[in-house]
C-alpha cells in the first residue's frame, strides 16, 4: 500500500500535500473528503482540483524560470 501511495504522491499534481502542509491536517484526509464530496456533488470536486493543480504547476514554473534584473 505504501508502494501505491507514494507512486501517486509523485505523479499526482500535490495540491491535498500542499493544503494538508498548509492547514496542519493530514494529506489523506483530505484525499477522502475530496473523494466523498465528489460522489455527493457529482463530480464538481475533479475540476476544482484539476484548476488548483494547473495553478500550483503555473507557479511552479514562473518561479523557477525567473531570472534577476541584472542578468540581461
Amino acid at each position: 500500500m505504501n508502494k501505491l501511495s507514494s507512486f501517486f504522491e509523485s505523479r499526482a499534481f500535490g495540491v491535498c500535500t500542499y493544503w494538508g502542509e498548509r492547514f496542519g491536517i493530514a494529506s489523506a484526509s483530505i484525499r477522502l473528503f475530496f473523494i466523498y464530496l465528489s460522489f455527493f456533488t457529482f463530480g464538481s470536486p475533479i475540476i476544482i482540483y484539476m484548476g488548483m493543480g494547473f495553478l500550483m504547476n503555473m507557479h511552479k514554473h514562473l518561479r523557477n524560470n525567473r531570472k534577476p534584473v541584472w542578468d540581461i
